[in-house]
């Protein structure tokens, strides 16, 4: 049985079941800039890509790009929050790693492979910007801050999916479900996160029972609330304090290597 077409329809289920509270679409806002990629891009370049990227809605559970299937399209999310999974022969299945408003969906397009074996759900329903991969191929090989900027963010997509396997080896469970946590946390702007435990323990590769275990003790510790698909985040400090090493490391090398390249940028802005 495919984990990740089980985790797609768990979250198409949960997304059914909250729309009468919200539809799940945050309303977006009227500049490119929302995602930390793009506000990164000189203005020039980002003249070059504006009026071929298309705003689009993401619902919960659309699945983005199978596993060996020619990615046509590269996304850069604002609201929305993009899970990438590896689906094993046997079914089971584990996030690899997570995309928000940090990041950009589909560096195999412009670092050649063109698919990849993952597969990319919406995790968080919201909105993405997405344009033609052979257009942005086009724009990744006219080289300069563009093309730096991406193979950066590459590195610390890279650090994020190392970092993943080792937690998943060698971490306890609730430590595991702190990082998970409190990476959504950094790509959204709301401490409510709307997930079921189902759906939590096919994102962590484990069984349900030991998500509920370590969702228990985080509330007792009163870091979260948990009711059925529903987690709020009451004590985000506490919740960085109880998970593992993982979540500090992939957070300081973001921070590292990309702002590094926005400075850069925003020098070149303000010389221009």
């Amino acid at each position: 049985m495919d984990c990740g077409a089980i985790a797609s329809d768990e979250m198409r289920a949960l997304a059914r079941s909250t729309r009468s509270q919200s539809s799940g679409l945050v309303s977006p806002t009227d500049y490119l800039r929302q995602n930390e990629l793009l506000a990164a891009l000189t203005q020039g370049e980002l003249q070059r890509l504006d009026s071929h990227l298309e705003l689009m809605p993401m619902a919960r559970g659309q699945v983005l790009y199978t596993s060996g299937g020619a990615a046509r399209h590269v996304y850069f999310p604002t609201t929305s929050i993009v899970s990438m999974l590896y689906t094993m022969e046997d079914g089971a299945c584990s996030e690899i790693a997570m995309i928000g408003k940090e990041g950009v969906l589909g560096v195999p397009v412009f670092m050649g492979g063109g698919s990849s074996p993952s597969q990319a759900i919406v995790l968080r329903a919201g909105y993405a910007y997405r344009i033609k991969a052979q257009f942005f191929l086009a724009e990744f090989n006219r080289g300069g801050p563009l093309l730096q900027l991406l193979l950066r963010y590459t590195q610390a997509l890279m650090t994020q999916i190392s970092q993943n396997a080792v937690c998943n080896r060698h971490h306890m469970l609730d430590q595991q479900l702190c990082r998970f946590l409190l990476l959504i946390l950094d790509r959204q702007e709301s401490n409510q996160i709307i997930l079921t435990q189902e759906l939590i323990a096919a994102m962590l590769g484990t069984r349900r029972e030991g998500v509920t275990e370590a969702a228990g003790k985080l509330q007792h510790e009163g870091l979260i609330r948990y009711s059925r698909g529903h987690i709020e985040v009451l004590d985000w400090r506490g919740l960085e304090k109880h998970a593992c090493e993982c979540y500090r490391v992939v957070k300081n090398e973001y921070a590292r290597l990309l702002a590094q390249t926005i400075s850069r940028q925003l020098v070149s802005l303000e010389t221009q």
